[in-house]
């Protein structure tokens, strides 16, 4: 049976500002999911970008909160780490698609190496970060 670590225990900046992303930080400071919504085609887009990935404008781009549940698409078991991570392996990353689309990578918390697996229902967890930040991973659901 392989012990997966959750990295919490790695220290972690307050995110670097940025005008097209910060939104999606001040939402985190309420433990809120927040994603672009192009509303000239009606879809989400992740990540954070200034301009909208479909239309290439920003005029139509608003700022919607959604719950962030969501299921496992993909994921890896990290066995070889560099600094910070380097001596906290080994640890998962996940990719988890959302019902609004769109598909979200970041490390897991309180998911075994028997219990990770493509389908897996899972939700945020809002790790604390300087500043009331929260850095968003994922939890079994």
């Amino acid at each position: 049976m392989v012990k997966v670590n959750d990295t919490l225990s790695i220290e972690r900046g307050a995110p670097a500002a940025r005008s097209f992303s910060q939104p999606y930080w001040d939402g985190t400071k309420e433990k809120k999911l927040k994603i672009q919504y192009d509303t000239s085609v009606g879809k989400y887009q992740w990540l954070p970008r200034a301009t909208s990935r479909f239309t290439g404008r920003k005029s139509a781009l608003e700022w919607r909160e959604v719950k962030g549940n969501g299921e496992i698409y993909s994921f890896t078991l990290v066995q070889r780490a560099r600094p910070p991570f380097q001596g906290k392996e080994p640890f998962f990353i996940a990719v988890a698609t959302l019902p609004e689309g769109v598909q979200i990578i970041a490390n897991t918390v309180g998911i075994s190496a028997e219990e990770m697996k493509v389908g897996l229902k899972v939700k945020p967890y809002w790790h604390p970060l300087p500043e009331g930040y929260h850095m968003l991973m994922w939890q079994k659901a």
